[in-house]
């Protein structure tokens, strides 16, 4: 018999892949194929593994010993084929399920190889809110098997609403396309109850793949636990993938929770673990050396999908190290401001005051319910995307508070649906309308706006067709998407805040006092896609809450750049450790998950550091005005040497001792909110460069204006030196008692005081330029800002800086750190806000050892 030839015997070793490792299976190859034959199959799945292993998206980091052995689907699967064409017929465009393919094929190719004797494997997937990851791991389940994995557990979350999403999402696209091919253990009404003769779901004679959607409810996981215990001689052989849904939830340093997982993989000797979540922080602080969840073998972080609403787009963020502040997106004007005063009246601040409560109707609450009609209205009138509808309303946690809300909401839809025809209410409506269009141009996002006359006739419907619905763990009724389009306005806490998706979810009115990042972040639904209506979605918040969220967006950001920057440097999850930028106001996750956490050092090296946030009081400003000032005189008078460009508007002063500028650090006022232009640690990071190498003892100060102008434009710095005042308007954000000016420095202000051509040079080389040139010169640049500073009319997002007196805005350029210079200026330090007088809604986590219902 001949041998076959080269595209046969690769079907060959494919079909084998099925039964045996990639290694086995080549050694069964051996016996009937050539040695040149068997290398060159070697040589052609090496070739597909080195695809797999060096895609772009999405980024993973793995161990180093961490052997790739899928290649993606095979001609003879069944559910992975069957799953795309489910895809394709919801209207998954061709291009987002070859993006799906590819993220899937990478997770899969993590896994262990099903045919492996044992193995316990542990990672981790990072995603988005509401951005797919339920899909994501359907498609792992899918291919895993496609390619022999047996039994399947899904801890949907701690409540019975995303439990039965999870399980009817599973149903839909696994389940009923391939009928007979699984046997399901749990079902859309039912969590898991043990059934009898387990054995029989695992012997060889049962062709099924098992299926197991439960809640991490200790008393479900314990019953799971003990019939996967009289089933123990069969699981020998029985691959099996546990994928946690929301996996920082419950899951890490829990007393209950966590055990039992643990438990469960124990009593698997073939178990794959997955968590999947869009807040990772506490994962991440998982003590690594310990016998727990930390994802020691694999962290894969999933590319933000196109078209999708996330923290970054909506709030902005701020800048990270070596980004221009210009550069970087301040999120589209769709949040307004709940002032401080209206919160009481929305939330009691104690638990004595719950119950009995009585919501108001506040201004800003009837101007998020009213557009939330409106809204409505144009979608209709468009026709396109989800046809489901809803507002969100989370203010408390307490059911007796969501309750309460729904006397005064319906009383708001009937009156409003009473006077529609009425001149006062149609001007009201129209204004509404009118303002909230002209701030978001439907056109950024392909749309075409609805005007207010194309709306009206859609409106009664929208208004007969709303219902308030309480949704919490109390109330017997809740939001169920599956009997036809809902509108809906959905007042809620903690049975909306994670993993569940709020379908066309269009307004949100969010005063809930959450002081943790992954619980905030999760709160925050209103993350996702909004196809057909992307111009449409408003956030009602407090001022405190959008400051929030605009951090969490850039630790989000930074936190991924981390990952990202590690992988390349051939890094594991071992070796690495992702830092989390704190907040003086948050915590980073619950402090029982932060035991094993410690202060991650950072440094000013290679750092571009300038003021951004001012007081506009006079005593404030004129303190600033005399710092710098002193500077200038003082470094004037030990001799520095002087260069005039008064026709650039242009002052630098070389080498200015560092007592001058440890001095001047001592006396300038950084405001509160600028966390990295601190002046204590960037003094004492200035000190131990000193002491350690010896840089920084010397630094050019400049000062950059524009070409002097009449006495009364001008600012002087000292007898001679005098540049006209420059202007930085502020960010137009209310509720706010100071000034935000997002930019102070160009990027070729870090090297005004080189002596090259720097007009096209990057951020990068100018470091590396200053590196050559000053490596041990640090650069402080002064810049004298107009106190009136009225802002461009094209500028529509900024208004006048209206300042007391002028300003004086500071930057600093600190050189690299060169090779072995390990000094740092400080440790990271978590700071916890003075809550005492409010009561904090944490995250109710007493469900998780309720006797389940």
């Amino acid at each position: 018999m001949s041998e076959p030839d080269d595209d046969g015997l690769y079907e060959i070793f494919e079909a084998l892949l099925d039964r045996y490792t990639p290694e086995n299976a080549i050694k069964r190859l051996s016996g009937f194929a050539s040695p040149a034959a068997v290398q060159g199959i070697r040589d052609r799945h090496e070739h597909n593994l080195i695809r797999i292993r060096e895609m772009e998206e999405p980024r993973a980091l793995f161990l180093d010993n961490r052997i790739t052995w899928y290649t993606g689907p095979q001609p003879g699967d069944k559910y992975w084929p069957s799953l795309r064409a489910v895809l394709s017929g919801d209207g998954w465009s061709t291009g987002a399920i070859d993006n799906l393919d590819e993220s899937s094929t990478r997770i899969v190719s993590l896994l262990n190889h099903p045919r492996e004797k044992e193995f316990s494997a542990r990672g981790l997937v990072v995603g988005y809110v509401q951005s797919g990851k339920t899909t994501s791991f359907t498609a792992v389940t899918a291919k895993a098997a496609d390619r022999g994995y047996k039994l399947f557990i899904v801890l949907a979350g701690i409540h019975n609403g995303l439990r039965r999403q999870t399980q009817a999402r599973l149903i839909k696209q696994l389940v009923e396309p391939n009928p007979g091919g699984w046997s399901q253990i749990t079902d859309l009404e039912h969590d898991f109850t043990p059934t009898a003769n387990p054995a029989s779901y695992f012997s060889k004679a049962n062709n099924t793949h098992v299926l197991c959607v439960v809640k991490k409810n200790a008393t479900v996981m314990r019953k799971l636990v003990r019939w996967l215990s009289n089933a123990s001689e069969y699981l020998t052989d029985c691959p099996a993938l546990i994928i946690d849904d929301e996996a920082d939830q419950a899951s890490v340093a829990t007393k209950s929770i966590n055990p039992l997982i643990r438990e469960l993989l124990d009593s698997l000797p073939k178990s794959a673990y997955v968590g999947y979540t869009a807040s990772p922080f506490a994962n991440l602080l998982i003590d690594p050396s310990a016998d727990d969840l930390y994802p020691q073998d694999f962290i894969v972080n999933l590319p933000k999908p196109a078209d999708h609403y996330g923290t970054e787009v909506l709030f902005g963020r701020y800048a990270l190290d070596g980004e221009n502040p210009e550069d970087v997106d301040d999120g589209w004007d769709m949040i307004r401001t709940i002032p401080d005063d209206d919160v009481p009246l929305v939330r009691p601040k104690t638990k004595a005051e719950a119950e009995g409560f009585l919501p108001t109707i506040t201004d800003t609450l009837r101007n998020a319910v009213l557009y939330f009609w409106l809204g409505t209205a144009a979608r209709r009138v468009r026709g396109t995307g989800n046809p489901h509808s809803t507002m969100l309303i989370h203010t408390s946690v307490r059911t007796s508070v969501h309750n309460s809300f729904r006397e005064p909401l319906e009383w708001l839809r009937d009156a409003t649906a009473r006077e529609l025809d009425e001149l006062g209410t149609l001007a009201e409506l129209r204004k509404l309308w009118d303002e909230e269009t002209a701030k978001v141009a439907a056109s950024d996002f392909g749309e075409t706006k609805v005007e207010f006359d194309e709306l009206l006739p859609e409106l009664r419907g929208v208004l007969r067709d709303c219902r308030v619905i309480m949704d919490n763990s109390g109330s017997v009724e809740r939001l169920d998407y599956e009997n036809g389009p809902v509108v809906a306005i959905a007042v809620g806490g903690n049975t909306l805040s994670r993993g569940l998706t709020l379908e066309g979810l269009l307004v949100s009115y969010f005063v809930r006092a959450v002081t943790v990042y992954d619980t905030l972040l999760q709160m925050g639904r209103w993350f996702g896609y909004r196809t057909g209506y992307a111009d449409l979605p408003r956030i009602w918040m407090t001022d405190e809450l959008i400051d929030w969220f605009r951090h969490l967006a850039t630790v989000e950001v930074e936190m991924r750049r981390d990952i990202d920057i590690y992988l390349t440097e051939d890094k594991t999850p071992r070796s690495f450790a992702v830092r989390l930028r704190t907040h003086p106001s948050l915590k980073v996750t619950a402090a029982a998950k932060m035991a094993d956490a410690v202060n991650a050092h950072a440094g000013y090296g290679g750092k571009r550091v300038q003021t951004r946030y001012f007081h506009t009081n006079a005593e404030w400003l004129l303190g600033n005005q005399a710092a710098a000032r002193a500077l200038v005189s003082q470094g004037l008078a030990v001799g520095a040497k002087l260069e005039r460009k008064p026709d650039e508007g242009l002052f630098i002063i070389r080498d200015v001792p560092s007592d001058l500028v440890l001095d001047f650090l001592r006396s300038y006022q950084f405001h509160e909110k600028s966390q990295e232009a601190d002046a204590e640690l960037m003094g004492r990071y200035i000190e131990r460069r000193i002491q350690y190498t010896g840089a920084l003892g010397r630094w050019d100060v400049a000062i950059i204006g524009n070409v002097p102008g009449s006495p009364d434009e001008n600012f002087e710095f000292a007898d001679g030196i005098a540049v006209k005042r420059i202007i930085r308007s502020r960010l137009k954000t209310p509720g706010i008692d100071y000034a935000d000016i997002k930019t102070l420095m160009s990027r070729r202000d870090a090297a005004i005081d080189l002596d090259c051509d720097i007009a096209n040079l990057t951020e990068q080389q100018i470091f590396a330029e200053r590196t050559k040139r000053l490596p041990d010169i640090g650069l402080l640049v002064l810049y004298p800002i107009d106190k009136l500073s009225e802002p461009q009319p094209s500028k529509a997002s900024r208004t006048a800086l209206d300042a007391a007196e002028h300003v004086v805005g500071a930057g600093f350029v600190f050189p690299k750190p060169v090779e072995g210079d390990t000094v740092v200026a400080y440790e990271a330090r978590y700071i916890s806000a003075d809550l005492s007088g409010l009561e904090p809604e944490e995250e109710d986590l007493s469900i998780l050892e309720a006797e389940d219902q």
